[in-house]
Protein backbone atom coordinates (compact mmCIF):
# COMPACT_ATOMS: atom_id res chain seq x y z
CA UNK A 1 0.00 0.00 0.00
CA UNK A 2 2.58 2.66 0.84
CA UNK A 3 4.53 2.27 -2.72
CA UNK A 4 1.06 3.03 -4.48
CA UNK A 5 1.07 6.08 -1.89
CA UNK A 6 4.60 6.72 -3.37
CA UNK A 7 3.52 6.79 -6.72
CA UNK A 8 0.27 8.94 -5.82
CA UNK A 9 2.88 11.83 -4.47
CA UNK A 10 5.19 11.15 -7.54
CA UNK A 11 2.52 11.65 -9.74
CA UNK A 12 0.66 14.99 -8.30
CA UNK A 13 4.17 16.59 -8.16
CA UNK A 14 4.87 15.30 -11.91
CA UNK A 15 1.58 16.99 -12.82
CA UNK A 16 2.66 20.34 -10.76
CA UNK A 17 5.84 20.91 -12.32
CA UNK A 18 4.88 19.94 -15.77
CA UNK A 19 1.95 23.02 -15.44
CA UNK A 20 4.13 24.87 -14.20
CA UNK A 21 7.09 24.56 -16.34
CA UNK A 22 3.80 25.17 -19.24
CA UNK A 23 3.39 28.65 -17.47
CA UNK A 24 7.00 29.83 -16.95
CA UNK A 25 7.61 29.03 -20.61
CA UNK A 26 4.74 30.71 -21.69
CA UNK A 27 5.01 33.77 -19.63
CA UNK A 28 8.74 33.87 -19.51
CA UNK A 29 9.24 33.77 -16.32
CA UNK A 30 11.09 32.98 -13.22
CA UNK A 31 10.08 32.16 -9.72
CA UNK A 32 12.94 32.97 -7.25
CA UNK A 33 13.25 31.55 -3.86
CA UNK A 34 15.19 33.22 -1.13
CA UNK A 35 16.13 32.09 2.41
CA UNK A 36 19.01 33.72 3.89
CA UNK A 37 20.08 31.45 6.96
CA UNK A 38 23.26 33.08 8.08
CA UNK A 39 25.40 36.14 7.38
CA UNK A 40 28.92 36.57 8.35
CA UNK A 41 30.24 40.01 7.12
CA UNK A 42 29.89 40.27 3.16
CA UNK A 43 29.66 36.34 3.15
CA UNK A 44 25.78 35.21 2.97
CA UNK A 45 24.96 31.68 3.59
CA UNK A 46 21.20 31.05 1.46
CA UNK A 47 18.69 28.06 1.13
CA UNK A 48 17.91 29.22 -3.18
CA UNK A 49 15.51 27.86 -5.02
CA UNK A 50 15.51 28.82 -8.94
CA UNK A 51 12.70 27.33 -11.26
CA UNK A 52 12.50 28.00 -14.33
CA UNK A 53 11.45 26.51 -17.34
CA UNK A 54 14.23 23.96 -17.71
CA UNK A 55 14.40 23.22 -14.47
CA UNK A 56 10.59 22.42 -13.89
CA UNK A 57 10.68 19.97 -17.42
CA UNK A 58 13.64 18.17 -16.29
CA UNK A 59 11.82 17.81 -13.31
CA UNK A 60 8.71 16.75 -14.37
CA UNK A 61 10.80 13.92 -16.67
CA UNK A 62 12.79 12.62 -13.98
CA UNK A 63 9.69 12.44 -11.72
CA UNK A 64 7.45 10.37 -14.59
CA UNK A 65 10.40 7.82 -15.24
CA UNK A 66 10.68 7.21 -11.24
CA UNK A 67 6.74 7.03 -11.64
CA UNK A 68 7.42 3.99 -14.18
CA UNK A 69 10.16 2.42 -12.67
CA UNK A 70 8.62 2.34 -8.91
CA UNK A 71 5.74 0.76 -10.39
CA UNK A 72 7.85 -1.90 -12.66
CA UNK A 73 9.70 -2.85 -9.95
CA UNK A 74 6.50 -3.52 -7.79
CA UNK A 75 6.17 -6.48 -9.81
CA UNK A 76 9.90 -7.42 -11.15
CA UNK A 77 11.11 -7.30 -7.24
CA UNK A 78 8.35 -9.17 -5.67
CA UNK A 79 10.15 -11.77 -4.66
CA UNK A 80 12.61 -10.02 -3.42
CA UNK A 81 13.56 -9.76 0.36
CA UNK A 82 14.70 -7.03 0.75
CA UNK A 83 11.56 -4.33 -2.00
CA UNK A 84 10.88 -1.82 0.66
CA UNK A 85 14.35 -0.78 1.16
CA UNK A 86 14.79 -0.80 -2.11
CA UNK A 87 11.71 1.69 -2.24
CA UNK A 88 12.81 4.08 -0.02
CA UNK A 89 16.51 4.29 -1.96
CA UNK A 90 14.61 5.19 -5.00
CA UNK A 91 12.77 8.26 -3.03
CA UNK A 92 15.77 9.46 -1.83
CA UNK A 93 17.53 9.31 -5.15
CA UNK A 94 14.80 11.26 -6.36
CA UNK A 95 14.66 13.91 -3.64
CA UNK A 96 18.36 14.07 -4.03
CA UNK A 97 18.39 14.63 -8.07
CA UNK A 98 15.20 17.26 -7.51
CA UNK A 99 17.17 19.41 -5.21
CA UNK A 100 20.04 19.74 -7.17
CA UNK A 101 18.33 20.08 -10.09
CA UNK A 102 16.42 23.16 -8.19
CA UNK A 103 19.40 25.03 -6.26
CA UNK A 104 21.98 27.58 -8.11
CA UNK A 105 23.30 27.88 -5.29
CA UNK A 106 26.64 25.48 -5.00
CA UNK A 107 26.54 23.89 -1.38
CA UNK A 108 22.93 23.24 -1.62
CA UNK A 109 24.25 21.73 -5.21
CA UNK A 110 26.64 19.34 -3.56
CA UNK A 111 24.12 18.54 -0.74
CA UNK A 112 21.93 17.07 -3.82
CA UNK A 113 25.13 15.95 -5.37
CA UNK A 114 26.77 14.09 -2.71
CA UNK A 115 23.00 12.66 -1.92
CA UNK A 116 22.87 10.99 -5.78
CA UNK A 117 26.66 9.42 -5.01
CA UNK A 118 25.42 7.86 -1.95
CA UNK A 119 21.85 6.36 -2.89
CA UNK A 120 23.81 5.19 -6.47
CA UNK A 121 26.01 3.10 -4.19
CA UNK A 122 23.31 1.64 -1.57
CA UNK A 123 21.87 0.54 -5.03
CA UNK A 124 24.72 -0.52 -6.71
CA UNK A 125 25.66 -2.86 -4.07
CA UNK A 126 22.11 -3.97 -3.39
CA UNK A 127 22.34 -7.91 -4.65
CA UNK A 128 25.21 -7.96 -1.70
CA UNK A 129 27.62 -10.46 -3.74
CA UNK A 130 31.31 -9.40 -4.52
CA UNK A 131 30.69 -8.03 -8.04
CA UNK A 132 28.39 -5.74 -6.69
CA UNK A 133 30.99 -4.58 -4.38
CA UNK A 134 33.54 -4.17 -6.06
CA UNK A 135 31.28 -2.37 -8.54
CA UNK A 136 29.77 -0.28 -5.75
CA UNK A 137 33.52 0.46 -4.63
CA UNK A 138 34.67 1.61 -7.96
CA UNK A 139 31.40 3.70 -8.46
CA UNK A 140 31.96 5.51 -5.35
CA UNK A 141 35.75 5.97 -5.18
CA UNK A 142 35.47 7.56 -8.80
CA UNK A 143 32.65 9.93 -8.19
CA UNK A 144 34.35 11.26 -4.67
CA UNK A 145 36.66 12.45 -7.37
CA UNK A 146 34.03 14.97 -8.62
CA UNK A 147 32.76 15.37 -4.59
CA UNK A 148 36.13 17.03 -4.20
CA UNK A 149 36.32 19.23 -7.44
CA UNK A 150 32.98 20.55 -5.81
CA UNK A 151 34.33 21.46 -2.55
CA UNK A 152 37.73 22.96 -3.76
CA UNK A 153 34.76 25.11 -6.10
CA UNK A 154 33.80 26.30 -3.07
CA UNK A 155 36.46 27.63 -1.19
CA UNK A 156 37.48 29.27 -4.42
CA UNK A 157 34.00 30.86 -4.91
CA UNK A 158 34.23 32.38 -1.90
CA UNK A 159 36.57 35.25 -2.94
CA UNK A 160 34.30 36.01 -5.33
CA UNK A 161 31.49 36.71 -2.48
CA UNK A 162 28.83 34.49 -3.36
CA UNK A 163 28.16 30.75 -3.98
CA UNK A 164 25.05 31.36 -6.31
CA UNK A 165 26.46 31.21 -9.64
CA UNK A 166 23.40 32.56 -11.05
CA UNK A 167 24.80 36.46 -9.94
CA UNK A 168 28.16 35.59 -11.22
CA UNK A 169 28.84 36.97 -14.56
CA UNK A 170 32.80 35.81 -14.61
CA UNK A 171 34.81 33.02 -13.15
CA UNK A 172 38.62 32.21 -13.79
CA UNK A 173 39.73 29.24 -15.54
CA UNK A 174 41.14 27.38 -12.22
CA UNK A 175 37.36 27.35 -11.06
CA UNK A 176 35.81 26.32 -15.08
CA UNK A 177 38.57 23.37 -14.78
CA UNK A 178 36.91 22.26 -10.95
CA UNK A 179 33.18 22.02 -12.34
CA UNK A 180 34.24 20.42 -15.35
CA UNK A 181 36.01 17.67 -13.90
CA UNK A 182 33.29 17.16 -11.11
CA UNK A 183 30.77 16.64 -14.21
CA UNK A 184 32.94 14.36 -16.75
CA UNK A 185 33.51 12.30 -13.11
CA UNK A 186 29.55 11.86 -12.91
CA UNK A 187 28.76 11.87 -16.71
CA UNK A 188 31.56 8.90 -16.86
CA UNK A 189 33.61 10.64 -19.97
CA UNK A 190 37.43 9.43 -20.86
CA UNK A 191 39.01 8.91 -18.18
CA UNK A 192 36.01 8.27 -15.61
CA UNK A 193 34.39 6.29 -18.27
CA UNK A 194 34.96 2.56 -16.81
CA UNK A 195 32.25 2.66 -13.78
CA UNK A 196 29.41 3.47 -15.64
CA UNK A 197 29.08 -0.39 -17.29
CA UNK A 198 30.78 -2.05 -13.94
CA UNK A 199 27.32 -0.04 -12.49
CA UNK A 200 25.23 -2.36 -14.14
CA UNK A 201 25.48 -5.16 -11.35
CA UNK A 202 22.59 -2.91 -10.06
CA UNK A 203 19.02 -4.32 -10.27
CA UNK A 204 17.82 -3.47 -13.76
CA UNK A 205 15.67 -1.39 -12.62
CA UNK A 206 18.43 0.88 -10.84
CA UNK A 207 19.90 0.38 -13.99
CA UNK A 208 16.71 1.87 -16.22
CA UNK A 209 16.45 5.26 -13.52
CA UNK A 210 19.70 5.99 -12.12
CA UNK A 211 22.23 4.87 -15.25
CA UNK A 212 20.34 6.32 -17.95
CA UNK A 213 18.58 9.16 -17.18
CA UNK A 214 18.90 10.71 -13.67
CA UNK A 215 22.68 10.13 -12.49
CA UNK A 216 24.62 10.26 -15.17
CA UNK A 217 22.91 13.38 -16.82
CA UNK A 218 23.88 14.87 -13.18
CA UNK A 219 27.21 16.64 -15.06
CA UNK A 220 25.40 17.26 -17.93
CA UNK A 221 22.64 19.68 -16.78
CA UNK A 222 25.20 20.81 -14.11
CA UNK A 223 27.72 21.73 -17.43
CA UNK A 224 24.11 23.39 -19.07
CA UNK A 225 23.33 25.55 -15.78
CA UNK A 226 27.55 26.87 -15.58
CA UNK A 227 27.49 26.85 -20.07
CA UNK A 228 27.09 30.87 -19.86
CA UNK A 229 30.57 31.00 -17.92
CA UNK A 230 31.93 28.59 -19.81
CA UNK A 231 31.99 30.09 -23.17
CA UNK A 232 34.51 33.29 -22.27
CA UNK A 233 37.22 29.89 -21.60
CA UNK A 234 37.56 28.85 -25.12
CA UNK A 235 40.54 26.47 -24.64
CA UNK A 236 37.73 24.75 -22.26
CA UNK A 237 35.73 24.38 -24.73
CA UNK A 238 37.83 22.85 -26.82
CA UNK A 239 39.03 20.26 -24.39
CA UNK A 240 35.64 19.13 -23.48
CA UNK A 241 34.93 18.59 -27.50
CA UNK A 242 37.83 16.70 -27.47
CA UNK A 243 37.10 14.43 -24.24
CA UNK A 244 33.77 14.20 -25.68
CA UNK A 245 34.24 12.74 -29.30
CA UNK A 246 36.99 10.42 -27.53
CA UNK A 247 34.52 9.18 -25.21
CA UNK A 248 32.01 8.66 -28.21
CA UNK A 249 34.27 6.80 -30.36
CA UNK A 250 35.21 4.38 -27.01
CA UNK A 251 32.15 3.52 -25.59
CA UNK A 252 31.02 2.80 -29.48
CA UNK A 253 33.86 0.84 -30.50
CA UNK A 254 33.59 -1.32 -26.84
CA UNK A 255 29.71 -1.73 -27.88
CA UNK A 256 30.27 -3.28 -30.95
CA UNK A 257 32.88 -6.15 -29.35
CA UNK A 258 30.51 -6.71 -26.10
CA UNK A 259 28.57 -9.46 -25.34
CA UNK A 260 26.73 -8.53 -21.98
CA UNK A 261 22.89 -7.30 -22.62
CA UNK A 262 22.85 -4.67 -20.09
CA UNK A 263 26.72 -3.53 -20.74
CA UNK A 264 26.30 -2.77 -24.42
CA UNK A 265 22.82 -0.42 -23.32
CA UNK A 266 25.24 1.09 -20.61
CA UNK A 267 27.83 2.07 -23.31
CA UNK A 268 25.32 3.19 -25.34
CA UNK A 269 24.33 5.45 -22.47
CA UNK A 270 27.96 6.38 -22.20
CA UNK A 271 27.58 7.62 -25.92
CA UNK A 272 24.79 9.11 -25.97
CA UNK A 273 26.22 11.39 -23.10
CA UNK A 274 29.08 12.69 -24.78
CA UNK A 275 27.01 13.57 -27.98
CA UNK A 276 25.38 15.75 -25.23
CA UNK A 277 28.63 17.21 -23.81
CA UNK A 278 30.02 17.34 -27.71
CA UNK A 279 26.74 19.33 -28.34
CA UNK A 280 27.68 21.91 -24.85
CA UNK A 281 31.00 22.79 -26.33
CA UNK A 282 29.79 24.34 -29.43
CA UNK A 283 27.22 26.51 -26.93
CA UNK A 284 24.01 24.78 -28.27
CA UNK A 285 23.02 23.98 -24.68
CA UNK A 286 19.07 24.37 -25.21
CA UNK A 287 19.62 21.12 -27.83
CA UNK A 288 22.02 19.82 -25.73
CA UNK A 289 18.85 19.65 -22.50
CA UNK A 290 16.71 18.83 -25.59
CA UNK A 291 18.90 15.58 -26.65
CA UNK A 292 19.27 14.88 -22.58
CA UNK A 293 15.27 14.75 -22.37
CA UNK A 294 14.62 12.38 -25.27
CA UNK A 295 17.42 9.68 -24.52
CA UNK A 296 16.09 9.64 -21.07
CA UNK A 297 12.62 8.35 -22.02
CA UNK A 298 14.01 5.82 -24.84
CA UNK A 299 17.18 4.27 -22.60
CA UNK A 300 14.57 3.52 -19.20
CA UNK A 301 12.38 1.45 -21.41
CA UNK A 302 15.69 -0.12 -23.20
CA UNK A 303 16.59 -1.56 -20.00
CA UNK A 304 13.41 -2.58 -18.42
CA UNK A 305 12.56 -4.31 -21.66
CA UNK A 306 16.51 -5.45 -21.39
CA UNK A 307 14.96 -6.91 -17.97
CA UNK A 308 12.00 -9.14 -19.09
CA UNK A 309 14.31 -10.44 -21.60
CA UNK A 310 16.90 -11.10 -18.82
CA UNK A 311 14.30 -12.98 -16.40
CA UNK A 312 13.28 -15.28 -19.79
CA UNK A 313 16.22 -16.18 -20.74
CA UNK A 314 16.91 -17.74 -16.90
CA UNK A 315 19.49 -14.93 -16.00
CA UNK A 316 21.42 -14.96 -18.68
CA UNK A 317 22.69 -11.85 -20.19
CA UNK A 318 24.57 -13.16 -23.06
CA UNK A 319 23.93 -12.14 -26.28
CA UNK A 320 25.20 -15.46 -27.67
CA UNK A 321 22.93 -16.80 -25.57
CA UNK A 322 19.48 -14.83 -26.33
CA UNK A 323 18.02 -15.81 -29.46
CA UNK A 324 14.41 -15.92 -30.67
CA UNK A 325 12.94 -12.98 -29.09
CA UNK A 326 11.14 -11.29 -31.48
CA UNK A 327 9.00 -15.11 -31.50
CA UNK A 328 8.96 -16.08 -28.28
CA UNK A 329 8.20 -12.14 -26.85
CA UNK A 330 6.97 -10.32 -30.36
CA UNK A 331 5.66 -7.43 -27.67
CA UNK A 332 8.81 -6.67 -25.91
CA UNK A 333 10.47 -7.06 -29.31
CA UNK A 334 8.80 -4.46 -30.60
CA UNK A 335 9.05 -2.01 -27.63
CA UNK A 336 13.13 -2.56 -27.43
CA UNK A 337 13.11 -2.70 -31.31
CA UNK A 338 11.54 1.28 -31.32
CA UNK A 339 13.79 1.63 -28.50
CA UNK A 340 16.69 1.13 -30.16
CA UNK A 341 15.83 2.78 -33.53
CA UNK A 342 15.15 5.94 -31.65
CA UNK A 343 18.86 5.63 -30.56
CA UNK A 344 20.10 5.45 -34.05
CA UNK A 345 18.43 8.56 -34.86
CA UNK A 346 15.40 7.36 -37.17
CA UNK A 347 13.68 9.72 -38.91
CA UNK A 348 10.17 10.81 -37.44
CA UNK A 349 11.54 8.63 -34.06
CA UNK A 350 12.71 10.80 -30.69
CA UNK A 351 15.93 10.54 -30.99
CA UNK A 352 15.81 11.81 -34.70
CA UNK A 353 14.65 15.17 -33.91
CA UNK A 354 17.30 15.87 -31.36
CA UNK A 355 20.29 13.69 -33.00
CA UNK A 356 19.66 15.39 -36.57
CA UNK A 357 19.51 18.92 -35.23
CA UNK A 358 22.85 18.81 -33.27
CA UNK A 359 24.73 16.72 -36.61
CA UNK A 360 23.10 19.89 -38.61
CA UNK A 361 24.23 22.26 -36.29
CA UNK A 362 27.63 20.35 -36.09
CA UNK A 363 28.35 20.81 -39.85
CA UNK A 364 27.22 24.58 -39.76
CA UNK A 365 29.90 25.05 -38.00
CA UNK A 366 33.49 25.76 -38.57
CA UNK A 367 35.26 22.82 -37.31
CA UNK A 368 38.13 20.81 -38.89
CA UNK A 369 38.28 17.26 -40.55
CA UNK A 370 39.77 15.43 -38.15
CA UNK A 371 36.61 16.36 -35.51
CA UNK A 372 34.23 15.97 -38.83
CA UNK A 373 35.38 12.11 -39.43
CA UNK A 374 35.06 11.15 -35.71
CA UNK A 375 32.02 12.40 -34.94
CA UNK A 376 30.33 10.41 -37.98
CA UNK A 377 32.24 7.52 -37.35
CA UNK A 378 31.23 7.41 -33.75
CA UNK A 379 27.29 7.74 -35.31
CA UNK A 380 27.84 5.04 -37.71
CA UNK A 381 29.07 2.70 -34.93
CA UNK A 382 26.02 3.09 -32.93
CA UNK A 383 23.57 2.09 -36.06
CA UNK A 384 26.53 -0.93 -35.63
CA UNK A 385 25.98 -1.99 -32.21
CA UNK A 386 22.56 -1.48 -32.34
CA UNK A 387 22.02 -3.78 -35.33
CA UNK A 388 24.21 -5.94 -34.08
CA UNK A 389 22.43 -6.16 -30.63
CA UNK A 390 19.00 -6.71 -32.85
CA UNK A 391 20.59 -9.81 -34.65
CA UNK A 392 22.32 -11.38 -32.15
CA UNK A 393 18.94 -11.30 -29.61
CA UNK A 394 16.01 -11.39 -32.58
CA UNK A 395 17.05 -12.83 -35.88
CA UNK A 396 19.66 -15.88 -35.27
CA UNK A 397 18.56 -19.29 -34.58
CA UNK A 398 17.96 -20.38 -31.11
CA UNK A 399 20.28 -21.76 -28.81
CA UNK A 400 17.90 -22.07 -25.80
CA UNK A 401 15.12 -24.40 -24.87
CA UNK A 402 12.42 -24.35 -27.32
CA UNK A 403 9.59 -25.51 -24.70
CA UNK A 404 10.49 -22.88 -22.30
CA UNK A 405 6.96 -21.17 -21.52
CA UNK A 406 8.30 -17.41 -21.63
CA UNK A 407 6.14 -14.75 -20.04
CA UNK A 408 6.75 -11.68 -21.94
CA UNK A 409 5.13 -9.17 -19.05
CA UNK A 410 2.77 -8.71 -16.51
CA UNK A 411 0.05 -5.86 -15.64
CA UNK A 412 2.57 -2.89 -13.60
CA UNK A 413 5.28 -3.65 -15.71
CA UNK A 414 3.10 -3.96 -19.16
CA UNK A 415 1.73 -0.26 -18.06
CA UNK A 416 5.37 1.22 -17.47
CA UNK A 417 6.71 -0.07 -20.49
CA UNK A 418 3.84 1.41 -22.74
CA UNK A 419 4.05 4.71 -21.16
CA UNK A 420 7.27 5.20 -21.68
CA UNK A 421 6.96 3.88 -25.29
CA UNK A 422 4.24 6.26 -26.35
CA UNK A 423 6.64 9.33 -24.47
CA UNK A 424 9.23 8.12 -26.47
CA UNK A 425 7.38 8.35 -29.65
CA UNK A 426 5.91 11.86 -29.20
CA UNK A 427 8.06 13.92 -27.20
CA UNK A 428 10.80 14.62 -29.72
CA UNK A 429 8.18 15.97 -32.16
CA UNK A 430 6.45 17.80 -29.33
CA UNK A 431 8.92 19.41 -27.57
CA UNK A 432 10.39 20.66 -30.77
CA UNK A 433 7.77 22.11 -31.46
CA UNK A 434 7.81 23.78 -28.19
CA UNK A 435 11.20 24.62 -27.77
CA UNK A 436 12.38 25.89 -30.80
CA UNK A 437 11.50 28.17 -33.31
CA UNK A 438 10.97 27.41 -37.15
CA UNK A 439 12.91 30.60 -37.61
CA UNK A 440 16.25 28.53 -37.69
CA UNK A 441 17.71 28.42 -40.81
CA UNK A 442 19.41 25.13 -41.47
CA UNK A 443 21.00 25.82 -45.04
CA UNK A 444 23.50 22.87 -46.19
CA UNK A 445 24.31 21.20 -49.55
CA UNK A 446 22.63 18.20 -50.29
CA UNK A 447 25.79 15.92 -50.37
CA UNK A 448 26.60 16.83 -46.25
CA UNK A 449 22.92 16.74 -46.00
CA UNK A 450 22.67 12.81 -47.01
CA UNK A 451 26.35 12.31 -45.30
CA UNK A 452 24.67 10.92 -42.10
CA UNK A 453 23.09 8.59 -43.72
CA UNK A 454 25.91 7.15 -45.94
CA UNK A 455 27.19 6.28 -42.93
CA UNK A 456 23.83 4.91 -41.39
CA UNK A 457 24.11 2.98 -44.47
CA UNK A 458 27.33 1.78 -43.39
CA UNK A 459 26.72 0.70 -39.60
CA UNK A 460 23.69 -1.04 -40.79
CA UNK A 461 26.18 -3.23 -43.37
CA UNK A 462 28.94 -3.60 -40.86
CA UNK A 463 26.27 -4.10 -37.98
CA UNK A 464 24.92 -6.91 -39.49
CA UNK A 465 28.03 -8.72 -40.63
CA UNK A 466 30.27 -8.28 -37.80
CA UNK A 467 28.29 -10.96 -35.92
CA UNK A 468 29.17 -13.71 -38.97
CA UNK A 469 32.92 -12.17 -38.89
CA UNK A 470 32.87 -13.14 -35.02
CA UNK A 471 32.17 -16.78 -36.03
CA UNK A 472 35.16 -16.74 -38.32
CA UNK A 473 38.45 -18.67 -36.78
CA UNK A 474 40.82 -16.37 -38.89
CA UNK A 475 38.90 -13.24 -38.58
CA UNK A 476 39.36 -13.91 -34.87
CA UNK A 477 43.03 -14.67 -34.94
CA UNK A 478 44.07 -11.76 -37.12
CA UNK A 479 41.75 -9.53 -33.94
CA UNK A 480 43.57 -11.66 -31.00
CA UNK A 481 45.88 -8.70 -30.32
CA UNK A 482 42.86 -5.58 -30.93
CA UNK A 483 39.77 -7.74 -29.10
CA UNK A 484 41.17 -6.95 -25.11
CA UNK A 485 41.79 -3.35 -26.13
CA UNK A 486 38.26 -2.91 -27.43
CA UNK A 487 36.37 -5.25 -24.58
CA UNK A 488 38.42 -3.56 -21.99
CA UNK A 489 37.80 0.19 -22.63
CA UNK A 490 40.90 0.71 -23.77
CA UNK A 491 42.69 -0.91 -20.79
CA UNK A 492 41.04 1.41 -18.47
CA UNK A 493 39.49 -1.33 -16.29
CA UNK A 494 43.31 -2.51 -16.08
CA UNK A 495 44.85 0.92 -15.14
CA UNK A 496 42.04 1.38 -12.25
CA UNK A 497 43.13 -2.19 -10.80
CA UNK A 498 46.63 -2.13 -11.28
CA UNK A 499 48.01 1.75 -10.97
CA UNK A 500 45.48 2.59 -8.36
CA UNK A 501 46.77 -0.53 -6.26
CA UNK A 502 50.37 0.65 -6.67
CA UNK A 503 49.34 4.29 -6.01
CA UNK A 504 47.58 3.31 -2.95
CA UNK A 505 51.18 0.89 -1.95
CA UNK A 506 53.28 4.37 -2.63
CA UNK A 507 50.63 6.09 -0.56
CA UNK A 508 50.75 3.87 2.24
CA UNK A 509 54.86 4.25 2.16
CA UNK A 510 54.08 7.68 2.60
CA UNK A 511 51.67 7.34 4.94
CA UNK A 512 54.10 5.18 7.25
CA UNK A 513 57.17 7.56 6.76
CA UNK A 514 55.69 10.97 7.08
CA UNK A 515 52.34 10.14 9.61
CA UNK A 516 54.14 7.39 11.71
CA UNK A 517 57.96 8.76 11.30
CA UNK A 518 58.91 12.41 10.81
CA UNK A 519 55.73 13.85 11.94
CA UNK A 520 55.04 11.33 15.02
CA UNK A 521 58.84 12.23 16.21
CA UNK A 522 58.50 15.61 15.76
CA UNK A 523 55.06 16.66 17.03
CA UNK A 524 54.98 13.40 19.39
CA UNK A 525 58.08 11.98 21.24
CA UNK A 526 59.59 15.43 20.83
CA UNK A 527 56.74 17.37 22.50
CA UNK A 528 56.25 14.73 25.53
CA UNK A 529 59.74 15.31 25.92
CA UNK A 530 59.56 19.27 26.36
CA UNK A 531 56.68 19.16 28.45
CA UNK A 532 57.92 16.28 30.69
CA UNK A 533 61.18 18.02 30.84
CA UNK A 534 59.21 21.42 31.41
CA UNK A 535 56.99 19.63 34.15
CA UNK A 536 59.94 18.68 35.85
CA UNK A 537 61.01 22.31 36.01
CA UNK A 538 58.16 23.35 37.03
CA UNK A 539 58.30 20.83 39.87
CA UNK A 540 61.87 22.18 40.76
CA UNK A 541 60.69 26.12 40.52
CA UNK A 542 57.87 25.31 42.91
CA UNK A 543 59.59 23.24 45.08
CA UNK A 544 62.61 26.29 45.76
CA UNK A 545 59.78 28.36 45.78
CA UNK A 546 58.09 26.75 48.97
CA UNK A 547 61.49 26.42 50.67
CA UNK A 548 62.33 30.09 49.52
CA UNK A 549 58.52 31.21 51.50
CA UNK A 550 59.63 29.29 54.60
CA UNK A 551 62.54 30.02 55.39
CA UNK A 552 61.75 33.36 54.58
CA UNK A 553 59.11 32.86 57.38
CA UNK A 554 61.40 31.48 59.85
CA UNK A 555 63.76 34.13 59.87
CA UNK A 556 60.83 36.53 60.41
CA UNK A 557 59.96 34.92 63.48
CA UNK A 558 63.72 34.79 64.48
CA UNK A 559 63.76 38.65 64.02
CA UNK A 560 60.22 39.05 65.94
CA UNK A 561 61.58 37.37 68.82
CA UNK A 562 64.69 38.78 69.03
Amino acid sequence: MIFYMMMMYLFIMMIFFFFLFLYLFMNKMIIFIEWEMLSILSMKMEFILLMDWMSMLFSSVVLMISLMVILYSIEYMIEDLNIERFMYLIILFVLSMILMILSPNMVSILIGWDGLGLVSYSLVIFYQNESSFNSGMVTVLTNRVGDIMILLLIGLMISLGSWNFMFINKMNMLMMLMLFISAITKSAQIPFSSWLPMAMAAPTPVSSLVHSSTLVTAGVYLLIRFNNLMLNHINLMKFMMIISVITMLLSGLGANFEFDLKKIIALSTLSQLGLMIFCLSLGLKEISFFHLLTHAMFKSMLFMCAGVIIHNMLGNQDIRMISMVMKNLPMISMLFNCSSLSLCGIPFMSGFFSKDLILEKFMMSSMNLYIFCLVFMSMGLTIMYTVRLMYYGFMKFSNCVLNYNYKSYSNKMGISMFMLFFMSIIIGSMLSWMLFSMNNLIYLPEKLKFIIFYFMSWGLFFGYFMPKLLVNNYFLIFMNLYLKFFTSMWFMHYMYGYKIKNLYKISNKIFFKVELGYIEYMFGFNLIKFFNHFYKMDFYYKSIMKMLIILSYLMYNIVVCI
